[in-house]
């Protein structure tokens, strides 16, 4: 099962970066995302994330939208949000694992189409900002139209949760609340 975490600034800082990479790995996290959209030093704060992580786990190092970025310091995979699927195929040529944001079946449709490795779909559940939930039912028939793994995000805040993601048909979970 895919155990995503997706960091922003308030569950990943750099003054406290072994122990929050601790955190994550002791929740479960097989993927761990640095997402931090609008720091100037997104950069060197990559580099430290990845080094820090391989020197504390076996979790798959992610970095957000930028895929040269991410192949010239040897992460594993790059993220991509919806309004950025084009740059799939460059990510994939570069050899990094790739995953996508999607909302509705046309984006994960699509995403798929450029060779993405998996997507999160989202809201499953209610989540602050994320506009109207999918909700299970809606969601497992997206799932179950597609060819690759679909990881349920939004809104996933326990075990209880998870457990329901999963009847879904997704091949696992991300949230930023339940790692944080």
């Amino acid at each position: 099962m895919i155990r995503y975490a997706i960091s922003d600034p308030s569950t990943l800082r750099f003054d406290r970066l072994e122990s929050d990479l601790l955190r994550f790995v002791r929740r479960g996290a097989t993927m761990i995302l640095y997402r931090d959209k609008a720091n100037p030093s997104y950069a060197q704060n990559a580099e430290r994330f990845i080094a820090e992580l391989r020197r504390r786990t076996s979790a798959q190092a992610l970095l957000h939208t930028d895929e040269v970025l991410a192949a010239r310091l040897g992460a594993d995979g790059v993220h991509f949000p919806s309004a950025e699927l084009e740059r799939i195929p460059r990510a994939k040529a570069l050899g990094l694992y790739t995953v996508a944001s999607t909302h509705t079946l046309d984006e994960a449709l699509r995403a798929q189409s450029l060779g993405v490795d998996a997507v999160t779909l989202s809201p499953l559940f209610p989540s602050p900002g994320k506009g109207p939930a999918l909700g299970v039912e809606r969601f497992r028939g997206i799932v179950e139209k597609l060819e690759i793994p679909v990881i349920a995000l939004g809104g996933i805040l326990d075990k209880k949760n998870v457990t329901c993601a999963l009847t879904t048909g997704a091949a696992g979970f991300a949230s930023i609340r339940y790692f944080g």
